[in-house]
């Protein structure tokens, strides 16, 4: 393929800007370095085909001048049961499209250089039909689905622009759908209105990220530790932050929020209970006036109270007071929040070499 002038601009501005070295990385192996959101070695990179399963750059750009128009086409390119790293550079631009990693393509990194020039976008909603008349369901309107293990992303804005309105029905829009395990996202921008990210199931860490919207915009099963992230309610009145799911004291996940910053508009709830042993605990976080004085919803059934674990541990800001939380709220000592402070609630020396 020819390289363009601006192709080749754009290379070595990506290198310069995040001091990343040229080279070719031989670390593979199941965890994720930050090598595996750099892009390396791509002037000598070869195309991925079904007899080349080596770790290479597929480019993804717009206007003809990379290997794929599409985020999709470009995933399309990895031979399923891949075995090494697959960096998919995404160029700027609004890519107007669904996307699915399968779980048949492990190790995919998504990789752009500034998140507010990389959009992946598209509008679907619960409420919409598919082709035989029947309704989408919350869990199938992803902008961007990864259902593939150790996928990881950076610099790239994953939105749903499908506004949830006050007592809407069907207006559930997901932006960013995580179902595969050990997956990390750093400096991604998640952008929607209700149920913004479905943070289904594994293991996940997310790491200076910007997540968005009003109602139960961060929800789903999953074990998933948030750190240093911005947290930005759009609600118009009463929203919520977290909801999660989990239906027995022995399942092992839960949301955990370290030093994040909660602001925006509205009144926000902390979180909701989603399931009877639903899990969410804030350490160290700023929020804003906007969080609602009672913290926390039972979801309507008050014998969740003495089986879910929601609490807060020294935040601070003006919506930091707990004179008026729900009574069957904790407040950690430290040796109780200890657990949920940094990557070993996610297991992270396991998979996560940062």
């Amino acid at each position: 393929m020819a390289f363009s002038v601006s192709s080749l601009l754009m290379v070595f501005f990506f290198v310069s800007l995040n001091g990343f070295q040229l080279g070719f990385s031989s670390q593979f192996g199941n965890f994720i370095t930050w090598e595996d959101i750099r892009i390396e070695n791509y002037f000598g990179r070869m195309r991925i085909t079904d007899r080349d399963n080596s770790s290479r750059v597929i480019m993804v750009a717009k206007d003809g001048s990379g290997d794929s128009y599409t985020v999709q086409g470009a995933i399309d390119l990895i031979p399923d049961f891949n075995n090494q790293r697959v960096k998919i550079w995404i160029l700027p631009g609004i890519y107007r499209e669904r996307v699915l990693v399968p779980k048949t393509k492990p190790y995919v990194s998504f990789i752009a250089y500034r998140n507010a020039e990389t959009v992946i976008s598209w509008n679907t909603k619960a409420s919409d039909r598919d082709i035989n008349g029947n309704e989408t369901g919350t869990f199938n309107t992803a902008t961007v689905d990864i259902q593939s293990d150790y996928f990881c992303a950076t610099g790239i804005t994953f939105e749903n622009t499908v506004v949830s309105v006050p007592g809407g029905q069907g207006m559930q829009a997901v932006a960013l759908k995580v179902a595969g395990d050990k997956a990390m996202f750093f400096r991604v921008n998640i952008l929607g209105s209700q149920d913004t990210l479905l943070d289904l199931s594994g293991s996940h860490y997310f790491y200076q990220c910007y997540i968005q919207g009003a109602v139960d915009f961060i929800f789903g099963s999953a074990r998933s530790l948030y750190q240093d992230c911005i947290l930005h309610s759009t609600a118009g009145s009463v929203g919520a932050i977290a909801a999660h799911h989990r239906n027995s004291a022995d399942e092992d996940s839960g949301f955990s929020f370290v030093n994040c910053k909660v602001n925006g508009t509205g009144s926000i709830l902390l979180g909701r209970a989603w399931g009877k042993y639903s899990r969410a605990v804030y350490s160290y976080c700023d929020f804003d006036g906007i969080i609602a004085p009672t913290g926390w919803s039972d979801w309507g059934d008050s014998s969740r109270r003495s089986t879910v674990l929601f609490g807060e541990y020294q935040c601070r800001g003006s919506g930091a007071n707990l004179e008026n939380r729900v009574p069957w709220a904790k407040t950690f000592s430290f040796e109780e929040a200890r657990p949920f402070l940094d990557m070993t609630f996610i297991d992270g020396n396991e998979w996560l070499r940062l």
